[in-house]
This record gives structure tokens, sequence and C-alpha cells, in this order.
């Protein structure tokens, strides 16, 4: 089974609803969330299906609202690359 997303020309709006969560409502219908984990934060979709983690809030937030991401990489491809790193 495919789902397909259609975002609304309507952006949306966030709240913090707690230290480390912030919620996304677009035409005043809930539209998911961002939890931060203490390393990553962590973007869910309205069904709570998990989107990806990413570095920043801000990167997370654009994976709620379908634009394209600025150049980021997810945690983990950051974390591979600083060890490799390390290890030269």
């Amino acid at each position: 089974m495919t789902s397909t997303s259609i975002h609304s020309p309507t952006p949306l709006s966030w709240k913090q609803a707690d230290d480390n969560v912030h919620v996304a409502t677009r035409d005043g219908e809930f539209a998911g969330f961002v939890e931060f984990d203490g390393t990553r934060h962590l973007t869910h979709d309205s069904h709570g299906t998990e989107l990806g983690a990413f570095v920043t809030l801000a990167d997370a937030r654009r994976a709620l609202d379908g634009k394209p991401r600025r150049n980021s990489r997810s945690i983990r491809r950051t974390l591979r690359r600083h060890l490799s790193r390390a290890r030269s």
C-alpha cells in the first residue's frame, strides 16, 4: 500500500509542547511533531510514523513540511564522517 501526502499551501504552525517536543498544525489540524531524544531530532507525521532523524530542529521541521532540506545530513552520516576523520 502506498500513501501520498498532499501538502496544503498553508504553512505549518509550530508550538513547543514540552522541553523536547514541538507540535505542528496546519489549518487547525494536527500535522505531526518533532521530538529531541538528546542526540537527534525525530520527525513524526500526523499518524505517528517516523519520517527521519535530523541534526537540527530546522531540518526536522522542513522534513514534516515537505520542503527540500538545505544540504543537511542524517545523524548517521554525520557521525560516520566524524568517526572516519578521527581514525585518520
